[in-house]
């Protein structure tokens, strides 16, 4: 036997050696994580983002057409754009006030939430990726926002007027329960827990706050309020100016994620002005972060590793034009806010997300009625005209197997 050889079968045995190690330690990580039955595994337990970086593009998705879709409030339509030209291509009549377009968790759909101006007016009108043409309106009430239990057997209509969540057949969307929210008035945005099993909504109105949903038994489980007094105190402001009094009023959260690890859910606030952190399991808050004015979306990039923050530039639900809007940066590690890009010549960047390959940040203007499309690493703002209050906008198609529901809560 030569030398070479000897080496060569020592290296490959070695290397197999090693291979083992780190797929059984894989295999113990991922085991470690108890999931809500039906639910699929957690690849990387260490980051749930792991399945929506860039080039993660489902089977399911391939044939879908590259579009942003955007909502618009009082325009009752929805503007698509080419993410390539950066120009409106079509637009579509839904019904009234569309909030959000939200993918289903097959990823086969995209629902427009026609909120209505009345009960009886809601609905929700797919949309066809392949085509990116609509189809027929299903009659559903108060459907604001729109989310998907994480085994992919129900959806939940967010009844933000009726102050429920109701959980309806992901394809036909036949109501099958309601589950009422008395404590949390503007029952608004969510996300749910590392293994599916509880779900924290934000509640907008009459003080904010968070509620807890247990996703296994469908009930109310906890209800926290947020609190700045103490947290803000001596916390230096993006731009350097000591957090000041503004800072002590009533809450009002707006979006929430959960970090990449799972334990700790970052929470926007647009009357705070930054993020807070709750730690999900014990269901308490251990933070804050200043970010900069009507704190409101938040997305992360596609490596899991950053976090963007739109602010939208006002602390009014009404909002306005050209406010001091900018988008914060957030380190994941760190919990550091590690850039602040202002919307040039003032703006109110809202909801959004980012393009499948990470490079582009797509957020509506809501009350300057045009899209943004900022550039991940320059921060530089292309200004895109669309109809009259654009809020939820989807990039779509995206990386994951699966959507939670709202612009596009991967996973």
């Amino acid at each position: 036997m030569t030398r070479r050889t000897t080496l060569t079968r020592a290296f490959a045995a070695t290397l197999a050696i090693g291979l083992c190690l780190w797929a059984g330690r894989l295999l113990a990580t991922a085991a470690a994580v108890d999931l809500l039955p039906g639910m699929p595994p957690v690849v990387d337990p260490a980051n749930l983002y792991s399945e929506v970086a860039a080039g993660h593009l489902s089977p399911a998705v391939a044939d879908a057409l590259p579009r942003v879709y955007v909502p618009t409030v009082q325009s009752n339509e929805v503007y698509a754009i080419d993410p390539d030209t950066l120009k409106v291509i079509d637009r579509f009549p839904v019904g009234p006030e569309p909030q959000h377009i939200v993918p289903s968790w097959d990823l086969k759909t995209l629902w427009v939430n026609n909120n209505g101006r009345r009960g009886s007016e809601g609905s929700l009108t797919p949309i066809d990726p392949k085509t990116g043409k609509p189809g027929p309106a299903i009659p559903v009430e108060d459907p604001y926002n729109l989310y998907f239990t994480p085994d992919g057997r129900a959806a939940i209509v967010v009844a933000e007027r009726l102050k429920q969540l109701d959980f309806r057949d992901p394809q036909e969307m036949a109501l099958e329960q309601s589950l009422p929210t008395p404590q949390c008035s503007g029952v608004n945005h969510a996300d749910f827990s590392i293994d599916g099993k509880y779900a924290i909504f934000t509640c907008e109105f009459s003080g904010g706050g968070l509620i807890k949903v247990d996703m296994v038994n469908r009930k109310v489980v906890g209800h926290l309020r947020l609190q700045r007094v103490g947290i803000a105190e001596n916390l230096p402001a993006p731009d350097a100016r000591a957090a000041d009094a503004a800072f002590c009023g009533s809450e009002m959260p707006q979006d929430i994620r959960v970090s990449p690890d799972g334990k700790v859910f970052y929470v926007a606030d647009m009357m705070a002005d930054g993020v807070f952190l709750v730690d999900g399991d014990a269901f308490k808050q251990i933070g804050f972060i200043p970010t900069g004015i009507g704190a409101h979306g938040l997305y992360p990039s596609r490596d899991g590793t950053r976090l963007y923050v739109t602010n939208r530039g006002s602390h009014s639900p009404e909002g306005r034009r050209r406010g001091p809007g900018s988008v914060s940066v957030i380190d994941f590690a760190t919990r550091a806010v590690v850039a602040n890009w202002p919307i040039p010549g003032g703006g109110s960047p809202d909801m959004g997300n980012v393009s499948a390959d990470g490079k582009m940040l797509w957020v509506s203007g809501r009350y300057d009625n045009v899209v943004y499309a900022i550039d991940t690493n320059s921060g530089a703002v292309t200004s895109i005209p669309v109809g009259v209050e654009p809020h939820g906008l989807t990039v779509w198609p995206q990386p994951g197997r699966y959507s939670l529901g709202h612009t596009g809560n991967m996973r």
